[in-house]
């Protein structure tokens, strides 16, 4: 399995940059740079590109509806030259709370605006005439306006990754990207998205090894059964907050992703108590199934055995999420987690 982490510059950039240049060191393979609602990717895509040689660098993720497909091309082309051709587009539509809530743009339709998104990006890349009629987007508008071309250098070879969890935008990935940045993945449950994934390839006459299965999760290692069983206590709430606050009283894909994969009755559960503000009590229903199940944590010899499982699941690319109160600890996290990959292979 190839390794990559994921890294948001906001709050305490200096760290960001020293892991990250250490993490190169360590032999880490690649590097996804997110926004979500904090500092934007592509800035500090270009500052990485400046800083580092070998590591390949993504945006995990733009979100759709902040920017227009050109601008996103634009910004990919730009990163893709100024890193010598070690960038890779990572895409997804995010949730109706920060595209509404925070850009104040429509989030409906988002299997079509992925796929016209995509559609008009890889005409960008080709170095065509930019022109698309389709249901979410036109180009150019109706009048006196006509086709454009990018003056920048044409590039095909820009990987597009898809980040999605949703059956029909699953589907849509395994049909037209490069790559799928995968989260909330229990590989006993790996049907769930895998059978999407493949019947998207199929309609483009191609199979999984056409695609990087890219997936992420934290790394821990716990000294013994004790040390273990806090760490995981400690992880309930992030998992509540996932399945009950991320997205809107409506649309929350992590949960749907829970309960596709065995855990309908308390994801439901969960969600129901946190959105009525019982956050403790919906901590208290996560189980540590739930945690160890879409972690790797545990004791040396668990984490490696279940890069094993992960690795037999179809997991081509591993982005570890090192723990550690200080920089030294998350890189020594790292450090540990990249020779048991190497080990499992």
């Amino acid at each position: 399995m190839r390794t990559a982490t994921t890294v948001e510059a906001s709050g305490g950039w200096a760290e960001t940059l020293a892991f990250v240049l250490e993490a190169e060191k360590l032999g880490l393979d690649g590097c996804w740079v997110a926004e979500a609602w904090g500092s934007d990717a592509p800035s500090v895509l270009g500052y990485l590109a400046g800083r580092t040689e070998r590591l390949r660098l993504g945006s995990g993720i733009i979100q759709l509806g902040t920017r227009t497909p050109v601008a996103i091309a634009q910004a990919a082309l730009t990163l893709a030259e100024v890193s010598g051709g070690r960038f890779s587009l990572g895409l997804g539509a995010s949730g109706p709370q920060v595209i509404e809530g925070l850009h104040g743009v429509p989030f409906a339709k988002p299997l079509t605006r992925m796929r016209e998104t995509v559609e008009i990006i890889r005409q960008a890349f080709a170095g065509e005439k930019i022109s698309f009629s389709g249901k979410a987007f036109e180009i150019p508008l109706p009048g006196e306006a006509r086709p454009m071309r990018l003056s920048s250098k044409p590039n095909e070879d820009i990987s597009i990754y898809l980040a999605t969890l949703s059956p029909k935008l699953l589907e849509l990935t395994g049909e037209i990207a490069d790559g799928w940045l995968g989260t909330s993945f229990v590989p006993e449950g790996a049907s769930a998205y895998f059978g999407p994934i493949d019947a998207g390839l199929a309609k483009s006459g191609r199979v999984r090894k056409d695609l990087d299965v890219c997936q992420g999760a934290e790394v821990a290692f716990a000294a013994d059964e004790d040390e273990l069983r806090t760490m995981v206590a400690g992880r309930k709430k992030e998992l509540a907050f996932s399945l009950g606050g991320m997205g809107s009283a409506s649309t929350n894909f992590y949960n749907d992703a829970y309960s596709r994969q065995g855990w309908a009755e308390v994801a439901a559960e969960v969600r129901e108590r946190w959105l009525a503000g019982d956050r403790d009590g919906a901590t208290a229903l996560v189980t540590d199934e739930m945690v160890l199940g879409t972690t790797l944590i545990g004791t040396e010899d668990m984490v490696r055995e279940r890069l094993r499982v992960w690795r037999d699941a179809g997991v081509d690319t591993v982005r570890l999420y090192p723990s550690g109160e200080t920089l030294d600890a998350k890189l020594t996290t790292l450090g540990r987690a990249l020779d048991l990959v190497r080990q499992v292979g």
